[in-house]
């Protein structure tokens, strides 16, 4: 991929004409991994309390999900911590989920993340509370950035590494769940479940924040890597949400939601939704439903509670204003 293009990917995915210029773009995956219909669900919580694990644990059993005798890795959003700043996946929602796949008869859980900024993962978990959480809980947590590694080639060809050194605690897991935080990215316009597994691809590898996969192109990284290693389930966690200058630097949005998903391309379209922004102009997105997932609503079953009628956009910055919904 020449230089314009990978440029492109990594910095202007909501720029006016991005359909034109993806066009042009390779595409390059397997077989067709979509489902004929995905499940979606949207939960309405207002705060981190003991109460998750009540609502998660209903909504789970409405998937009918088959978890018993299997290992799950739970794969958080963590970056850094920053105080009072909603970056980071919530360590009561993580601990709920972990609880609740092992109610439903998983063998073992175990949290899996390897931050892409902070390279002392053990002090992000320690003061993020997330330490605790797990600990009361009984929970493992696994450092990705530091785990063994196993080489394996791609499914997919779109960023041209062609293999990729990943953890063996990920390619050991029956079943994965992706918890990312909903959030704006001030170069992928979104990061969501997709983007969240770049927190497998290990730092000692691959640096910091990840520079090889950005070198390659953000959004074609995420296609790789989730072609390679595919997201069995996902728990967004949109209690609160950051818009505007995100993944870091952005503001507290209170969503006050959860999104479930047995897709996570059908996940990150509804996420992208309520945050009232246009999927299909997220090329990850609407890559990834070419292949990975359903991002047509008309290819998505709502459980229960449906997307909200009106929705104000989430802020973003000015190269992104083109994504978001009008009415």
């Amino acid at each position: 991929m020449n230089s314009n293009r990978r440029q492109f990917a990594t910095t202007a995915a909501g720029l006016a004409g991005a359909a034109a210029t993806w066009s042009v773009i390779r595409r390059r995956h397997g077989l067709d991994a979509r489902k004929a219909r995905s499940r979606v669900a949207i939960l309405s919580a207002e705060c981190y309390s003991d109460a998750l694990e009540t609502l998660l644990l209903g909504a789970l059993r409405d998937f009918g999900l088959n978890i018993r005798g299997r290992s799950v890795l739970l794969k958080p959003n963590l970056v850094e911590h920053l105080p009072g700043a909603p970056v980071n996946t919530n360590p009561k929602l993580i601990g709920a989920a972990a609880t609740c796949f092992l109610r439903l008869g998983a063998s073992r859980v175990v949290v899996g993340e390897g931050p892409g900024h902070e390279r002392d993962t053990e002090m992000v978990v320690s003061e993020t509370g997330l330490e605790q959480e797990l600990g009361d809980r009984e929970i493992t947590f696994v450092d990705l950035n530091r785990d063994e590694l196993v080489r394996a080639g791609t499914k997919a060809d779109y960023s041209g590494l062609g293999r990729l050194w990943l953890p063996k605690t990920v390619l050991g897991a029956d079943f994965i769940v992706s918890m990312p935080k909903i959030k704006t990215h001030h170069w992928a316009g979104v990061t969501l479940s997709l983007k969240n597994m770049f927190g497998i691809v290990p730092g000692m590898k691959y640096g910091w924040p990840k520079n090889t996969l950005h070198w390659h192109g953000i959004h074609e990284s995420i296609l790789d890597i989730c072609a390679t290693v595919p997201v069995d389930f996902v728990i967004a966690d949109g209690i609160e949400a950051m818009e505007g200058n995100g993944p870091l630097q952005g503001q507290l949005r209170r969503l006050g939601r959860i999104v479930l998903a047995n897709d996570p391309v059908a996940a990150d379209a509804t996420c992208a939704r309520l945050m009232g922004i246009d999927p299909r102009l997220i090329f990850h997105i609407a890559e990834a439903g070419r292949f990975l997932g359903n991002m047509d609503q008309n290819r998505i079953a709502m459980l229960g509670e449906g997307l909200p009628p009106n929705t104000e956009p989430f802020r973003v910055l000015p190269q992104f204003q083109n994504l978001q919904i009008r009415a």
